[in-house]
């Protein structure tokens, strides 16, 4: 433990010295200004480094790729796993070797690679509704069980979120018996999908369905707003597949770009994102769960309750990738 503690303090301590105070950082970012821009500002003070941010909901990948050797961009800061092997693909990222971030960051939640590595961890959890079902001791297979026919509320089965729960069913259950969970699931439907994560809750607090599947951070968004709380206060968070495999679980990320400019710096950065100053920081504003096991969950999110994750690396989530779009249109679950 105490060698632990020394590799963490070093780690912090190779962060903050020698570093001149001109030096700058170009960060493309997919998550919001709200919960990066603090992080950022906290590192520059620390550091001396400058940081400037562009961010985008869309098209990063696409714009990197534009500026090819050019690109300014250092690094890469992802709302979803989706959007990590996107940048894979495109061969638009370098690997890096760090024993600060190979110590912070489990191996479930980083490429074997070493060209991505998880920031945060959200749950795809069921909500059921506490008026009709109550709480319920539910697995991701009952979304297809004739007891919910007409109840089951989600959005578009392509959206990242759904199709990495589906990787992970024929990851687990081969495609045969993915697909036919996945059209049992389309069955059960009350309505086809629509909305976002938080639209599926407000369907059940209006009783247009009793389940609906959502991660687990946008119950804490929803308490947050007084005109969605009504809604988040009339589900219970459930976390499905607890007696068996766990919970299935997606994440943000970060990657280094391939001509990174600055890359030193860049991996002070990536270093310091996986420090218990900065996984803190994301717990408490977002409502997500620490990639680093030595930091805890914000107070809210500890009260919904302990879980078992799904012991399933996340990476292997993208060899399933195409397997679960093409199921996806085979049952034509969208539509």
């Amino acid at each position: 433990m105490k060698l632990l503690k020394s590799i963490a303090i070093l780690g912090l301590a190779s962060i903050a010295g020698g570093v001149n105070a001109a030096d700058n950082l170009t960060v493309y970012s997919y998550r919001q200004a709200f919960l990066i821009d603090p992080i950022l500002e906290k590192f520059t003070q620390d550091t001396g480094i400058k940081v400037d941010v562009v961010f985008s909901k869309n098209g990063i990948a696409e714009r990197i790729q534009r500026e090819g050797k050019l690109s300014p961009a250092d690094i890469v800061l992802t709302s979803d796993f989706s959007r990590l092997i996107e940048l894979v693909k495109k061969d638009l990222v370098a690997p890096i070797e760090s024993d600060v971030i190979n110590h912070n960051i489990p191996s479930q939640y980083r490429a074997p690679d070493h060209t991505w590595y998880a920031l945060t961890k959200r749950v795809r959890n069921i909500y059921s509704s506490k008026e009709r079902l109550g709480k319920l001791d539910i697995n991701y297979e009952d979304l297809a069980s004739a007891q919910y026919k007409g109840k089951v509320c989600t959005r578009s089965g392509k959206h990242p979120y759904n199709v990495a729960l589906v990787a992970s069913m024929i990851a687990h259950h081969g495609e045969v018996e993915a697909k036919q969970w996945l059209s049992g699931f389309k069955a059960n439907l009350a309505r086809k999908p629509q909305g976002n994560d938080r639209a599926q809750v407000k369907a059940v607090k209006e009783g247009l369905c009793d389940i609906a599947i959502g991660n687990s951070y946008y119950l804490g968004k929803m308490l947050a707003d007084p005109k969605q709380k009504s809604w988040a206060d009339s589900v219970y968070l459930n976390f499905p597949n607890q007696a068996n495999r766990g919970s299935h679980v997606n994440v943000s990320g970060m990657a280094l770009t391939k001509y990174s400019p600055n890359k030193d710096n860049a991996v002070k950065l990536m270093e310091y994102l996986t420090s218990p100053i900065a996984q803190q920081a994301y717990a408490e504003v977002n409502f997500e769960y620490p990639v680093n096991p030595q930091v805890k969950p914000s107070s809210l999110v500890a009260s919904w309750g302990e879980y078992k994750a799904d012991a399933l690396p996340i990476y292997k989530l993208a060899e399933y990738h195409q397997a679960a779009m093409k199921l996806l249109d085979e049952v034509k679950f969208d539509l």
